[in-house]
């Protein structure tokens, strides 16, 4: 199952597949949680303000934490953005996040955190996903960078010291096949659709969208994205002031394959959501409407005269 050629040119991306452990698909109803933490301006402060969060969706049957975009900090200098950051192996949020997820026996996911770069003018905006001995399952470097002009006075110039990732990412996990991508990519339907084509269950979506545009946009793309796909999508979203300017939305979200939002963060600062996500509903959905196997190549008319066929 895959896209036709007309597509497959709209992503240039290839695919990573990892597992974990030896038997997969094991368990299909799994309590899934985003914690809606607020944008950090250093790497302690969104440390422990996840980690405590994360600790009340536990003693709520959490067994899968999510986090938002730029989890371990962010600030805005400008258009730019300006999280602090640091090498991969030298994380202190990812460090601190792994042996969380070591001790406490549950999978989260880092929504993103900002690591160095390739050159010292840019970071990577790079998510993951850890399992629940600590253990690094995926990495996904966000792709679709986010440079728009709101107004005058509202311009958001992510390249501008970030490096983009060129490569989305499946990841095997034993209770299903997840997706990951990062905020602004929300708004790139084919990235979805070729995820879910190659199996994903879940598509996570961990943002720190604006406020301004969440509140016109947020809600429909993602319930957008889950019906398109027939999949569970999972929104960590932040919430609340950036230091340097601006603001993130919130209503971190879980939707199911028919689009039906099962729990919404809202306004409320530094809190969580959580439900029980039952897996086997995405091959039903998908199954009634298998729209994901229906694609078909086509050519577009420009408007210059054609021969009638």
């Amino acid at each position: 199952m895959g896209c036709p050629p007309f597509q497959k040119a709209f992503i240039r991306a290839t695919y990573e597949f990892h597992h974990s452990g030896d038997s997969l698909m094991k368990k299909r109803i799994l309590n899934i949680a985003c914690l809606q933490t607020r944008p950090r301006p250093d790497f302690q402060s969104a440390l422990d303000e996840a980690l405590g969060l994360a600790e009340q969706a536990i003693g709520a049957g959490a067994e899968f934490i999510c986090l938002p975009e730029y989890c371990g900090g962010l600030k805005t200098e400008g258009s730019s953005f300006a999280p602090p950051s640091a090498h991969e192996d030298a994380h202190p949020v990812l460090k601190g996040l792994r042996d969380f997820a070591s001790t406490r026996k549950v999978f989260i996911l880092v929504g993103s955190i900002a690591v160095d770069g390739p050159s010292q003018e840019k970071i990577r905006n790079r998510g993951f996903i850890i399992d629940d001995q600590g253990l690094i399952l995926s990495r996904y470097d966000k792709i679709h960078l986010f440079d728009i002009k709101l107004s005058e006075d509202k311009i958001y110039q992510e390249s501008a010291t970030v490096h983009g990732g060129n490569q989305a990412s499946i990841c095997h996990m034993p209770f299903g096949i997840v997706g990951h991508t990062i905020c602004y990519d929300l708004r790139f339907p084919q990235l979805y659709r070729e995820l879910a084509q190659f199996g994903a269950e879940i598509l996570f979506v961990p943002a720190a969208f604006t406020k301004k545009t969440g509140e016109a946009h947020w809600h429909v793309l993602n319930r957008a994205r889950a019906i398109e796909n027939g999949a569970f999508v999972v929104a960590p979203c932040a919430i609340g002031k950036v230091d340097g300017g601006g603001e993130s939305y919130g209503h971190s979200l879980i939707i199911n394959p028919w689009g039906e939002i099962l729990a919404d963060g809202g306004k409320e600062e530094s809190c969580f959501i959580h439900a029980a996500i039952d897996l086997d509903e995405v091959q039903i959905a998908r199954s009634r409407i298998p729209s994901l196997m229906h694609d078909q190549s086509f050519k577009l008319n420009t408007g210059k005269k054609q021969e009638a066929a």
